[in-house]
């Protein structure tokens, strides 16, 4: 098969693409149609892996493949769509109905049957990136005192300064910027960010907040945009200044 190539529309960095496959062939067929679309490629050839490179990476998209070695596909696809906003498009030997309605209904953005073609494979990714972007564009900036965010550029600045966020970090942050000054209990962070399944395990909050809190300290005696409400949960603060000495 012939791999038609379509560079997507770049603004800052090209799209990261996620491919989910065990298959190495067709993981490196997928990296030459994808990079010489524009694309920068990442690959897993296990569900383990793949959750390690979301939890690391920026990821614009993800190629899934549902029959993986160590999970079965429509359950990592469940786990992905409950901690992660990336579009998801499944491609699987299993053609039935069946199949692809499970899979969308999982959460699947689209679905492809091997074997591929490639051309109609860059289509679908162009389409769901498009989407993804015009369901975000009408907020595409959220700021709150001293931070601002864009969400489409997954972008982050303090006072102006950029602050690097892992994916999990930038989803918080954007919870709580949109609750700003607001205490939003351990729980609610938790089903807004890991989704309903982890009503209970409150130790995520408090690892990934310590981080968050870290990255974000204004520089006056270690003070930190975050404050914490004992035994409640946290508090995004708006009443610090945009800028140092305003």
């Amino acid at each position: 098969m012939s791999i038609h190539s379509s560079p997507p529309n770049l603004s800052i960095a090209p799209p990261t693409v996620l491919v989910v496959e065990d298959d190495y062939a067709i993981r490196k067929y997928l990296r030459i149609a994808l990079e010489a679309a524009g694309y920068r490629y990442l690959e897993a050839a296990d569900a383990g892996t793949a959750m390690k490179q979301l939890a690391s990476e920026a990821v614009g998209a993800i190629v899934l493949d549902l029959g993986l070695p160590d999970r079965d596909g429509i359950d990592l696809l469940r786990e992905i769509r409950t901690t992660f906003g990336v579009p998801i498009i499944i491609i699987s030997a299993r053609g039935q109905e069946r199949s692809k309605i499970e899979a969308l209904d999982a959460g699947a953005d689209d679905y492809l049957t091997k074997p591929l073609s490639t051309g109609e494979l860059l289509a679908r990714l162009r389409a769901v990136m498009r989407r993804k972007q015009d369901d975000s564009s009408a907020e595409q900036v959220l700021a709150a005192g001293p931070i601002t965010m864009d969400i489409v550029r997954h972008q982050v600045t303090l006072r102006g300064n950029p602050i690097s966020l892992t994916p999990l970090e930038f989803k918080l942050l954007e919870v709580l910027v949109r609750h700003a000054g607001r205490v939003l209990t351990h729980r609610f962070l938790l089903r807004e960010v890991w989704g309903s399944g982890y009503g209970n395990r409150t130790h995520y909050v408090r690892i990934y907040m310590n981080s968050l809190r870290r990255k974000l300290q204004t520089g006056e005696k270690g003070q930190s945009c975050i404050s914490t409400e004992i035994g409640v949960g946290y508090r995004l603060r708006d009443d610090i200044e945009p800028r140092a000495g305003d």
